[in-house]
């Protein structure tokens, strides 16, 4: 039996990593994915990309409105493993962090947290101001959520903008069990062996 994720997309910049995120569960094999996108979601992503809405509904199982706030991911009775946001707004985090929950990504969100289960926020937002870090700082004071900035990493030295992509969507995924077969993980620093001889362990 498939394990059920929820997924929910704000109007922040990262649709690129939502869409790999995406990708990435359905070559997994192993989740039911019920997407919910916000109507700033699916702006931005035709502003970053030429993927359609349609396509990206494509690699869930199931696509809700935000105005469904009676679907099943409102209650804490719906068997969920988590919840993804990705990208996520300093709206989105500032509406989960006070409780407001006036759409089903913020329930979705909100049951997720009093049901204590995975909540992984990537949140996208630069420079940050004191309001968004005391929101953050709240948020990542409560049992099992995770905040992760959408950040490049790269000491895998990637060769292209995809490879950060699916590093970073890899990445957001792990929490909930999720195997991304070319996911590079921090080995070492090369050639810091003990004593500076050069041998890796």
């Amino acid at each position: 039996m498939k394990k059920r994720l929820i997924v929910g997309a704000s109007g922040a910049s990262g649709m690129p990593v939502l869409l790999q995120c995406l990708r990435l569960l359905r070559a997994d094999g192993g989740f039911e994915v019920f997407l919910i996108m916000t109507a700033a979601a699916r702006m931005t992503l035709a502003q970053e990309t030429d993927v359609s809405v349609a396509e990206i509904a494509a690699l869930a199982d199931c696509v809700l409105q935000p105005e469904e706030i009676g679907a099943g991911p409102a209650s804490g009775s719906f068997q969920a493993e988590g919840m993804l946001v990705a990208p996520c707004s300093m709206k989105t985090a500032a509406g989960i962090r006070s409780g407001y929950t006036d759409n089903l990504l913020l329930r979705a969100a909100d049951v997720t947290v009093k049901e204590q289960r995975p909540l992984v926020l990537a949140v996208r937002e630069t420079p940050l101001s004191q309001i968004h870090l005391r929101n953050l700082l709240e948020l990542s004071a409560l049992p099992g959520v995770r905040i992760m900035p959408l950040m490049l990493t790269f000491y895998q030295r990637p060769e292209s903008l995809d490879e950060m992509i699916y590093q970073t969507a890899a990445r957001l995924l792990e929490p909930f069990g999720v195997k991304a077969p070319d996911y590079r993980r921090w080995t070492g620093l090369r050639g810091a062996g003990e004593n500076g001889n050069g041998m890796d362990c």
